[in-house]
């Protein structure tokens, strides 16, 4: 019988990467994992059950774009939105927090009531306070639900910062009430406070008293460079309860990821590889590959020689180019899906050089690989 109640494993260590296990009542996620991101319950160019094909095992969406299209009227007729989108395994949903950074010009912030935002697409007010983000969370029916949180720009501003950790917390407390006792789903709190360590361990000791199912690393991915995001990972990662699992939000390259999981990250997310798709971008275990590139233009060779999924290795690199250069849409759809195959494997790959031992060779194998 299905496990109902959400749970984690952690299974090995090498130094401090982590190989895990999440337990949840759609299924299983083996960590370190990559989750594609299906911001408005698609994945943007790829059909569900070519991403099963995959191997991937939770696929993100978003609280905010999702109560304002379809809206949660249409999600609880449905189900919720496993039904909706026709995809049966695990979904987290990101609280809204981040679109309270990213469109911060259609919104203000009132610690006492939420985020007042005035929709992006026909200028209705919204008000997406921490109890309401839960509410439209659980319509949706997310196995793992994120606390809301105000996600500040990058700045060196410590002021800033911490009155956003004020904000975050006073949501995240109002959150795990809206929560309740519900065993089957997962709460996660998410730790702010830039590139500050003592912002992060202030914010984190905070959550750690209310108590949460998971910890995410937020406010990151935001600006920074790749070795000042490795320096605070570095310095705070260890910090998070070890029994619980850690998600790095927004994250990243296959370098990011690698770099992360190096300092104890489980989960990861990033509308990376379906982006770069749409741009004739591919990720493979030689490197990324701009295939507009003219060089390319009589290339037979498939993007990867082993590739099954959609029979992928059929198409040559010349005709990836072609699809490019003349903008038809087959071009975002194969390369998006080679790219979250190629993700993947480079997970499935991290996870065995976990349990074999071998991860600091990976490592410093293919570190600088995709930079």
């Amino acid at each position: 019988m299905q496990n109902k109640n959400f749970s984690f494993e952690l299974i090995a260590q090498d130094e401090n990467a982590r190989l895990g296990k999440i337990i949840t009542s759609k299924g299983f996620i083996d960590t370190p994992a990559f989750m594609p991101v299906g911001t408005q319950g698609t994945v943007k160019g790829v059909f569900t059950d070519d991403i099963l094909e995959t191997g991937t095992q939770i696929l993100l969406g978003n609280t905010y774009h999702l109560l304002l299209r379809p809206g949660i009227n249409v999600l609880n007729k449905s189900g919720g939105l496993h039904n909706f989108m026709n995809w049966q395994k695990p979904i987290l949903t990101d609280s809204g927090g981040y679109q309270i950074m990213s469109l911060s010009k259609f919104n203000k912030i009132d610690i006492n009531v939420g985020a007042i935002f005035k929709s992006h697409i026909d200028g209705k007010k919204v008000i997406l306070s921490p109890e309401k983000s839960i509410q439209v969370q659980k319509i949706i029916n997310s196995d793992i639900i994120m606390v809301l949180d105000e996600c500040p720009k990058l700045t060196n501003n410590k002021k800033i910062l911490s009155n956003a950790i004020k904000t975050s917390s006073n949501w995240a407390k109002r959150s795990k009430v809206e929560f309740g006792q519900d065993k089957s789903k997962a709460l996660f709190g998410i730790v702010q406070g830039g590139l500050y360590k003592d912002l992060r361990e202030e914010s984190l000791g905070k959550l750690v008293e209310i108590g949460f199912d998971g910890y995410a690393m937020g406010g990151l991915a935001v600006g920074e460079n790749q070795s000042e995001m490795f320096k605070i990972l570095n310095e705070t990662t260890n910090l998070l309860p070890k029994k619980k699992p850690r998600y790095l939000m927004g994250v990243g390259t296959p370098s990011d990821i690698l770099g992360a999981v190096k300092e104890g990250i489980d989960m990861f997310d990033c509308v990376l590889p379906t982006r770069s798709g749409r741009t004739g971008l591919a990720f493979t275990w030689s490197g990324k590959i701009n295939i507009k590139n003219s060089k390319y233009q009589s290339d037979r060779s498939p993007l990867d020689h082993n590739c099954e999924i959609r029979n992928l290795s059929q198409y040559s690199k010349s005709y990836l180019h072609h699809l490019v250069k003349t903008n038809e849409m087959l071009a975002s759809m194969l390369i998006s899906l080679h790219n979250i195959n190629f993700y993947q494997q480079f997970m499935r790959e991290i996870r065995k050089n976990i349990k074999d031992g071998t991860f600091s060779s990976f490592y410093k194998k293919y570190i600088g690989h995709f930079n």
